[in-house]
């Protein structure tokens, strides 16, 4: 409050009275002697001024110092502090010079500045914090007055270098003393102790008021492999990698830099650990919450190999959206045997979506799907008698299975291996790896089956016959089975033909010879074998044993086939 002799000078000289005492002063004295008696000089800021809040706005605190003037402090400072102000409340304060509108700018004094030795004594003793004025900087750190002149070494004035401690000149500060030497009035006091102190309990008190779920803004501090520090108002929390974005991200560094703003959501406060983790995707939507919708089994869509396990690799179609590719969809072919022999991180793939379970959040993927079934044209690829190559993938002791197309196999039965001697296991013969050809028995597309032979390739003598002989050729041979209007005629050792029979009725003349013989049977043979016609001018019916002259209707070297009719 103002001086009350001031006060009532004051009124004196507006209502044009003056005091008897002061008969011969003018009101320009009587407001020069005011202005004298409250004027402020740095060195004495802070001796015992009290002000008393008389308004608080939006920014700033108003205060009534016993001036003219009023002065100021900054709200700012009392919420970093907690502190709550209302007006009528009393605060010790300095001042610590004036703002562009007057205003004298305030700084808050907590504590009292000692009034003499003893009270430097007491406060050195019990470690309490005191006030003081900085003054000057000295060299190794700035003197204080604290009463007595006291220094504070650089290290521990809490400034980062000499221009922060050029700043500090004239402001109010609380400290501790740390050395006290009556005798040599030697006083060194610590103001950095003072600046912790406060910093821990205002971390302390920052732990209770952040609530989990509410969103804050931060600067990212520092960067580590697991995650980003974020200081959100005096604290540091820790923002996990994997909350950064729904996608994949390797490393904070790819996607945040020192400095940075962010804001992030609370996911949780731990105040006895004093930890509070952070989520800069929680604030996002789920790229998941659409995913059913976006994909559908049997689209065809474009992604990247994030990463590759045992079993199968994983394709990020979108941030936060991944399938598995199994690795029994990775190719049409059995040789796969680790999803590494077809796939690496990093790759772009096109895969074909198989499932979509958005309950459990996995889509089904399919890598060969996406290249084409290779059984859609094996008919066309490989009709039967046509001759593959492929490679021996393995071997059972049935027979040996053969790829002789990309996802395509072919089984070659052990019978069909070799056609000069009988043998027990196809590895008597073969070996995995093994280039090898062979001829096209069986197509089964539908069933995904393709039968192989071998030795179906090695020249036979129904081969050399074929090769010998063209068609319209008259030769002989012996019928083995009549049936059905078609007989099987031996042409030689392991030769055979087919032959279709007539309709026409045996001879009668023939039927009419029952009393024949064995003689005479056995002549008429001999001499039909040897002149082809038997030399008489009736047909004999087509019976088994009988043997004629047939003429070669139709030679099919690849399907090994000869047709015939009785000459």
């Amino acid at each position: 409050m103002s001086n009350p002799s001031m006060l009532d000078r004051d009124r004196a000289a507006a209502s044009g009275s003056q005091p008897n005492n002061e008969s011969n002063e003018s009101f320009g004295d009587i407001l020069s002697q005011y202005e004298q008696a409250h004027s402020h000089r740095p060195e004495e800021g802070g001796k015992g001024l009290e002000g008393t809040v008389i308004a608080v706005s939006g920014e700033s605190v108003f205060l009534d110092i016993g001036y003219k003037t009023e002065g100021i402090i900054p709200l700012a400072e009392f919420q970093k502090t907690g502190d709550v102000v209302k007006p009528g409340d009393k605060l010790p304060v300095s001042i610590k010079g004036r703002d562009p509108e007057g205003y004298y700018e305030l700084s808050r004094i907590k504590v009292e500045r000692p009034k003499d030795w003893a009270s430097l004594e007491k406060a050195f003793a019990d470690k309490t914090p005191i006030a003081g004025v900085i003054t000057a900087v000295v060299k190794g750190g700035v003197s204080v007055d604290v009463g007595v002149r006291a220094f504070m070494p650089a290290s521990r004035s809490g400034a980062k270098d000499a221009a922060d401690m050029e700043k500090l000149i004239g402001q109010e500060i609380s400290c501790r003393i740390i050395k006290l030497d009556v005798a040599d009035e030697d006083v060194v006091v610590d103001r950095r102790v003072i600046l912790e102190d406060e910093e821990r309990v205002a971390k302390e008190r920052r732990y209770t008021e952040v609530k989990e779920g509410e969103t804050v803004s931060g600067t990212v501090r520092s960067l580590t492999d697991y995650g980003a520090f974020v200081d959100i108002g005096g604290v540091d929390a820790l923002l996990h990698v994997a909350d950064i974005s729904w996608g994949r991200v390797n490393k904070p560094a790819d996607v945040l830099t020192v400095g940075q703003q962010v804001e992030a959501k609370v996911l949780k406060v731990d105040t006895a650990k004093r930890r509070i983790s952070l989520g800069m995707k929680q604030l996002l939507p789920h790229p998941w919450d659409l995913a059913g919708e976006k994909y559908k089994a049997g689209e065809r869509i474009q992604g990247t190999v994030t990463r590759v396990a045992d079993f199968g690799a994983f394709v990020e179609l979108e941030k936060g959206v991944e399938g598995l590719i199994h690795l029994s969809e990775m190719s049409w072919s059995k040789k796969v045997r680790k999803p590494s022999d077809v796939v690496k991180a990093g790759d772009q793939v096109d895969v074909v979506i198989l499932g979509v379970n958005q309950a459990d959040r996995r889509i089904s993927l399919g890598l060969k799907q996406a290249l084409g079934d290779p059984w859609a044209d094996v008919a066309q690829k490989f009709p039967m008698g046509t001759v593959a190559e492929g490679v021996v993938t393995s071997l059972q002791k049935f027979g040996a299975f053969v790829q002789i197309a990309e996802g395509v196999e072919g089984m070659i039965h052990v019978g069909d291996v070799s056609a000069e001697k009988r043998i027990n296991h196809p590895q008597d013969v073969l070996k995995v790896g093994q280039t090898v050809k062979a001829q096209v028995l069986e197509v089964d597309a539908e069933k995904r089956r393709l039968r192989l032979g071998m030795k179906q390739l090695v020249p036979s003598s129904l081969d050399e016959y074929i090769a010998e002989h063209k068609e319209g050729d008259v030769v002989t041979g012996r019928m083995t089975d009549v049936s059905s209007g078609r007989a099987k005629v031996e042409l030689g050792e392991g030769i055979q033909g087919t032959c279709r029979l007539s309709a026409d009725a045996p001879d009668k003349e023939e039927q009419a010879e029952p009393s024949a013989n064995l003689s005479s049977l056995s002549n008429m043979l001999q001499t039909k074998w040897k002149g082809g016609q038997g030399g008489g001018t009736k047909r004999e019916a087509a019976r088994s044993g009988q043997i004629r002259s047939f003429r070669i209707v139709k030679l099919d070297a690849a399907a090994k086939k000869i047709e015939l009719e009785i000459a």
